[in-house]
């Protein structure tokens, strides 16, 4: 649908391209990114009159060859276009006789004279992977990185005879992310971003409008090809540098340094922030200090003092390993091979031998990379090895690198295939803290395909205990790298690993036991609820976990009863027709949930992701980030498989924002604000159009009549306000109270509010704890100020209490006339607002109801039947509760109307939210 919908648009928006100038190229280069400019230009409707690439390699041919021999373009491999310094003359005729107007060269590692380069009648335009002038030459990434700059980018220039120094044509810049790799930059940017820029020169030079910027050679730099020889750490500089130099040679050449009188490789650098690690000391040639081998890898130290952390290490003899098992490198013992698992290893060694045909027979002792194998070879043997012997083998070309030896390898496939290696155990390190009784153990890290883990750039930040201020703990600090590690953990959990393939009801057995976990752990997650966001804990013990358990069981009951449903359709005889339709899990959803209800919310939607089969990356809101990486470790616990699930803590703007973005993300579920919720709508819709639904702001009306049940009314009217210290989606924002009872009314809610007791949220008898954080109580202040300044009464409250923490007096305001800002917006906050209604006016006190932009819940109190149900009809809300309120039950679909969003929580509509319909159609 998505394809076909491109098309359509491509036809009204693109029309006017059979209009404008074209052009007949000639292609110049090879990659993949060859291959992407060239099919684009194709589609833009420029012809290529030839494309000229590199030979065949080991029987295959370029990508940039593969996809115009297969449009029957023209095609010439030269090895070579000159013989010492001159043109080859056969070489110069056959480009000639194409008749190119344009040489586009999208990548080119050949020598091209010239003669060819002028011998259009537009010239030549390249593709340089820096911001020229700076960083001209063959490792201009490498060396982007190298110097820390904080900018990256490429040029598309007009070729000359000199070295990148001709004219500039287009320019395009992004931003350096502290951790960010040749890899990184390539995928995230220079790829996509330039294919475009090298279409968009080329129409530009077609419509005569190609601009010719002469270069100044200001600032202009001309850093050498790095090797092998000279990448050596110099290890007697910051921290910084040490690391921009890593990242600079990561993958290629690859950064090295002295450890053990021995030359190893380093490889995924990244900063390091927060508390000093814990492990055991590695002397480093020409570092200030030792270095440490930690669970997470090897920490060095620049002269400043500041540790950055190295991922893997790779030795002379081509073998890599992870930097944490540096010291138990070659302690594991090898496993005994089944009948079968020896004519696996045999297949294998034929595949080996077919790769390796210079090596007369293939030993345990023969290595990989010694006997001659490259790159290329790593990623043929890993998919022959996937295509031969076992598609299930999540097996990685990093595998290839740390098992280098024909018997190494077959003892980590063999692992691999018995799931041995799924088995590692999980380490976490935890904050403790004595509290409510108990001690509880709270991951603080990032979560990411299975494991804890540091934020890629070493960031923290502190959670605060709203009770005090104080400080629990210190929080990971997710950044954009680290979301894309955790999608793509995601993606290969969906499309690989077994959760896509699992049995319905053996992913519903998971998630029963999921529920059963967080059952087992209901009093350490509603402690940690209760500090993290100031829940009173008997609350957060019944609704916070409580109705989060009953979630997951309820959606684990759902995962073997999706059905799909036959259809009759219009049968052409003599032809039959069967069609049906199959609900389909959408693949990685991202799910951003608020500080509210931190457990609640992460459930309410997870839940239903996981049961239709879908994996997530999830964001909790970064000033409650604990019990959402708590139920990191119970879902480890339970045994749903790595990848699976993945927690982001951090920033909305950086992460959320990335997320929304994504390309590989196909559903984003959102809490929040109606501004936010738009700002994502509008992301997910120019990324790739994911699908998205949006829980929002709020303004419930409550209209109590004056033949309610006076007692219920004042305490679920209480109840619909004050729930949760009003920290609540669904609390009523404006109170619409019946004249002849409104005195009545607000006298008894006040001689109730009297009684409240306000306190610390651990006291089994508070009944009013803490606002979520500091900078909403000043916000719910300040409002009051506002509703006082209007003219609204203030009949109770709107202070601060007299204590440390951010406590908020329960509040009653009324005479709120319908134009003021109180009787329009949210207060998100323990603030009744209360209107007077003529008496029997029901029309009237609707249509005031119904004036305001949110649709969220709704409430209405009268012992009329009629009137119920007349009025239950008439308000414009996704949720009416009759004479009661806050009732939700893991049954009942939740959600709004209007800007409080759309899409459902809850029920089996929450479920449809994660499905997709597919519709097939058999004749027979």
């Amino acid at each position: 649908m998505l394809w076909t919908a491109s098309q359509v648009i491509r036809k009204f928006s693109t029309t006017s391209h059979y209009y404008q100038n074209k052009l007949k190229l000639a292609i110049i280069g090879q990659s993949l990114f060859g291959q992407e400019v060239y099919s684009n230009l194709r589609k833009q409707g420029h012809k290529v009159v030839g494309v000229f690439t590199v030979p065949d390699k080991d029987g295959k041919a370029d990508p940039l060859a593969v996809a115009a021999e297969k449009d029957g373009t023209p095609v010439f491999k030269f090895p070579r276009w000159r013989v010492k310094g001159k043109p080859i003359p056969e070489v110069v005729d056959a480009y000639k006789a194409v008749g190119a107007e344009l040489n586009v060269m999208p990548f080119c590692s050949q020598f091209i004279p010239m003669n060819i380069i002028d011998n259009p009648k537009h010239g030549s335009i390249i593709y340089h992977p820096s911001i020229l002038p700076l960083h001209r030459g063959a490792s201009a990434i490498n060396w982007t990185l190298i110097h820390g700059d904080k900018k990256a980018g490429f040029t598309v220039f007009w070729a000359d005879d000199g070295l990148d120094t001709g004219p500039i044509l287009l320019q395009r810049e992004c931003a350096v992310e502290p951790n960010d790799t040749v890899d990184t930059l390539y995928n995230r940017f220079l790829f996509p971003e330039g294919i475009k820029a090298m279409v968009k020169s080329v129409q530009l030079i077609a419509d005569g409008k190609a601009p010719r910027v002469p270069q100044t050679e200001e600032g202009a730099t001309y850093e050498g090809i790095q090797k092998k020889s000279n990448a050596k750490v110099n290890m007697a500089q910051p921290a910084e540098a040490i690391h921009n130099w890593i990242r600079g040679h990561d993958k290629v050449p690859g950064a090295w340094t002295v450890i053990d009188g021995q030359p190893v490789t380093l490889y995924g650098s990244s900063m390091l922030g927060g508390s000093a690690p814990t492990g055991q000391a590695l002397e480093v040639e020409g570092a200030s200090q030792p270095g440490l081998v930690t669970k997470n890898g090897l920490v060095l130290y620049g002269t400043d003092g500041k540790p950055l952390l190295v991922k893997n290490l790779q030795f002379e003899d081509g073998k890599m390993i992870p930097a944490s098992k540096y010291f138990s490198a070659g302690e594991s013992s090898s496993v005994e091979l089944t009948d079968d698992e020896k004519k696996m290893a045999e297949e294998i060694r034929n595949i080996w031998k077919g790769i390796l045909s210079n090596v007369a027979a293939i030993e345990d002792s023969t290595d990989f990379f010694k006997s001659g194998a490259a790159s290329m070879d790593v990623v043929r043997l890993v998919e022959e090895v996937k295509q031969k012997c076992s598609s299930e083998v999540q097996l990685q070309t990093e595998d290839v690198y740390m098992a280098t030896t024909f018997q190494d390898f077959i003892q980590m496939f063999v692992r691999k295939l018995r799931g041995e290696d799924q088995e590692e155990e999980l380490v976490i390190d935890y904050a403790t803290k004595d509290v409510n009784n108990m001690t509880v153990k709270m991951p603080y890290q990032c979560f990411i395909n299975g494991q804890f883990e540091d934020a890629e750039n070493g960031k923290v930040y502190n959670t605060i205990n709203p009770t005090d201020g104080s400080v629990i703990c210190k929080v990971s600090y997710a950044s954009v790298g680290d979301v894309d590690r955790a999608v793509a953990a995601a993606k290969e959990a969906y499309e690989n690993g077994p959760w896509g393939k699992m049995n319905p009801r053996d992913r519903g057995s998971l998630l029963y036991r999921l529920a059963d976990l967080m059952e087992e752990h209901q009093e350490e997650l509603a402690t940690i609820e209760t500090i993290d966001s100031g829940a009173v804990y008997t609350l957060a013990l019944k609704t916070h976990v409580g109705m989060s358990i009953q979630t997951f069981r309820y959606f684990a009951g759902w995962c073997d009863k999706i059905q799909g449903k036959t259809i009759p359709i219009n049968q052409a005889r003599p032809n039959r027709n069967l069609t049906f339709t199959k609900k389909e899990p959408l693949g990685v959803c991202a799910i951003v949930i608020p500080w509210n209800y931190p457990l609640m919310m992460l459930a309410w939607k997870s839940a239903a992701c996981l049961a239709a089969g879908n994996t997530l990356v999830l964001k909790p809101a970064q000033v409650t980030p604990l019990t959402a990486l708590k139920f990191a470790e119970l879902s480890v616990k339970a045994g749903i498989p790595k990848g699976v699930i993945n927690i982001l803590p951090g920033s909305g703007g950086m992460v959320g924002q990335r997320l929304s973005d994504h390309p590989d993300i196909r559903k984003l579920g959102f809490t929040g604000s109606t501004p936010i919720g738009k700002q994502i709508m509008k992301s997910c819709a120019v990324s790739n159009l994911k699908k998205v639904s949006l829980e929002l702001g709020g303004k419930s009306p409550l209209i109590i009549f004056s033949d309610c049940d006076m007692d219920k009314a004042v305490r679920m009217g209480m109840s619909s306000v004050y729930f949760n210290k009003g920290e609540n989606c669904i609390a009523a924002g404006r109170l619409f109270v019946e004249e002849s009872i409104h005195d009545e009314f607000i006298s008894r809610v006040v001689e109730e509010i009297k009684k409240m007791k306000i306190g610390d949220p651990l006291d089994r008898s508070t009944d009013h704890g803490p606002q979520n954080h500091k900078a909403h109580m000043d916000k719910l202040l300040e409002y009051c100020e506002v509703g006082v300044k209007e003219g609204a009464t203030l009949v109770y409250g709107g202070r601060q209490v007299d204590r440390p923490g951010f406590f908020m007096e329960p509040t009653v305001f009324t005479d709120v006339e319908d134009h003021m800002f109180i009787a329009k917006e949210e207060s998100f906050g323990p603030v009744m607002v209360v209107s007077k209604f003529n008496d029997g006016d029901v029309e009237g006190v609707l249509q005031r109801a119904n004036d305001t932009e949110y649709g969220l819940a709704s409430g209405v109190f009268t012992r009329d039947i009629n009137k119920a149900m007349y009025v239950s009809e008439r308000l414009e809300a996704g949720t009416v509760f009759v004479n009661t309120y806050n009732k939700t039950d893991v049954a009942s679909p939740f959600g709004g109307f209007k800007q409080s969003g759309f899409g459902k929580d809850l029920g089996e509509d929450a479920l449809m939210e994660y499905l997709k319909t597919k519709a097939v159609t058999v004749e027979y």
